[in-house]
């Protein structure tokens, strides 16, 4: 049985811009960390997750995540650390934005870990 690497044209990511509520940054961070031991421990499939601050809006996050593909994404979506990030971050958000990414090329489009 042949087992089917997975290319760059494979993988699935996207881009999260967080708007947080005022005084909200300490809370949401400590949530994200706290689902990060999670991806970290449970999810193969999450290549990178990324959680940024906006160096000229401290009251911004920016999320890179990216995934050996489309599957894992789902995958991700799915697991109970995440639902609890998605049920829980309304409460420190004035907003966000999402955009879904293709890899065109890349350097280090990391395989698994």
């Amino acid at each position: 049985m042949e087992t089917r690497v997975s290319s760059a044209a494979d993988k699935f990511g996207l881009v999260v811009r967080f708007k947080l509520k005022p005084g909200h940054e300490e809370a949401f961070d400590r949530l994200v960390s706290e689902t990060l031991t999670g991806i970290k421990d449970r999810e193969p499939g999450t290549l990178v997750y990324a959680s940024h601050a906006v160096r000229e809006a401290p009251d911004e996050r920016l999320f890179y995540e990216l995934y050996e593909n489309r599957a894992a994404f789902d995958a991700h979506e799915e697991q109970p650390h995440v639902r609890r990030f998605l049920e829980e971050r309304d409460q420190h958000l004035d907003g966000f934005e999402v955009d879904f990414l293709a890899v065109v090329a890349a350097k280090g489009a990391p395989g698994r870990h």
